[in-house]
């Protein structure tokens, strides 16, 4: 009996709790945890709870600002990175061998791959058919994505001590919001207006006083914000760009994640002000990487669709 239970456990272990619980102690909180994972702040709270139920006592402490495992959640924390540690070594080394000299992984946050990449990479496909790309999403925290990455496209200040480090696109930031917000019940034309609108909210940016926020934009603009109606929290950047292109309220654009909507109409920018954003997208790669042929090829390929980008100015304002 004891080897069957024994069998029936291993065979039964919640795997996607486990990996979520292990990466919410790691990250010291569920938004982190969601945005290395790729899901929702909601599902990886779930999966904690599910494996808190699972094993009949709770794990983590939790907390306004950080969630902290209690003793027993840390000894089990620790067991889950072990195991993981060793299939990824595993996992990276097969691919590595499988790898040919024509496929390229380039790793980048969830958002910007979902938003900004995914739609073009079809035009590099076209012009390259004998290259194959792969795209890994993590939370950005790895310098270049770590082993399994050829490049890395960064969100941040560029510092990324010891590898290759090239400013691919900087952004700037401004209220968007959908075209039938401007002219609705209650309409959106002046800054004033913001209080009777819901608020969007990305959770991802942890930048410090660097951070692309509504209040960031407020003060490089000189203005002061009327306090929030309602505010809409969420986990995952591309949620906020969708939710504001489905009218649920006005976002803080980030230029390059909402350029493209701007420019066929899916949003506008219903206030003036234009704020520099501190933080940049960079592109990064050990010195090694640097001289792949294939590698260039990409960063080529790469920069002419930054330049390729349409212009900000007179797209999409809601007075226009």
């Amino acid at each position: 009996m004891l080897v069957i239970r024994l069998a029936y456990v291993i065979l039964n272990l919640p795997y996607s709790a486990l990996r979520a619980f292990e990466a919410v102690v790691r990250q010291s909180g569920f938004s982190a945890a969601a945005d290395e994972l790729g899901v929702s702040q909601s599902a990886v709270s779930q999966h904690v709870k599910a494996l808190e139920e699972w094993l009949g006592q709770d794990l983590l402490v939790r907390g306004a600002r950080a969630s902290v495992p209690t003793p027993d959640g840390a000894r089990l924390a620790r067991a889950i990175a072990e195991g993981l540690g060793r299939i990824s070594d595993v996992c990276a080394d097969l691919r590595d061998r499988g790898r040919t000299d024509k496929t390229l992984v380039i790793s980048c946050l969830p958002g910007f791959a979902f938003i900004w990449l995914f739609p073009r990479l079809m035009r590099f496909d076209l012009a390259h058919p004998d290259m194959a790309i792969s795209i890994v999403t993590d939370n950005g925290r790895k310098p270049s994505g770590g082993a399994e990455a050829d490049v890395g496209i960064r969100y941040g200040l560029g510092d990324y001590p010891g590898l290759e480090v090239e400013r691919l696109m900087g952004e700037r930031l401004f209220p968007v919001c959908a075209p039938a917000l401007v002219s609705g019940q209650p309409p959106l034309r002046a800054l004033g207006d913001l209080a009777l609108h819901t608020r969007l909210e990305d959770e991802t940016l942890d930048f410090g006083a660097a951070s692309p926020t509504w209040d960031f934009w407020a003060r490089t603009c000189g203005v002061t914000l009327p306090p929030a109606r309602r505010t809409r929290r969420f986990g995952q950047t591309n949620m906020v760009v969708q939710a504001a292109i489905e009218g649920v309220g006005v976002a803080l654009g980030r230029e390059p994640l909402v350029i493209d909507a701007l420019h066929d109409g899916r949003l506008v920018r219903p206030l003036d002000g234009i704020a520099p954003s501190p933080l940049s997208y960079w592109l990064v790669c050990g010195p090694e990487m640097r001289r792949s042929g294939k590698v260039a090829v990409f960063l080529d390929w790469l920069r002419a669709e930054v330049a390729a980008q349409p212009d900000l100015a007179g797209v999409g304002h809601g007075g226009d």
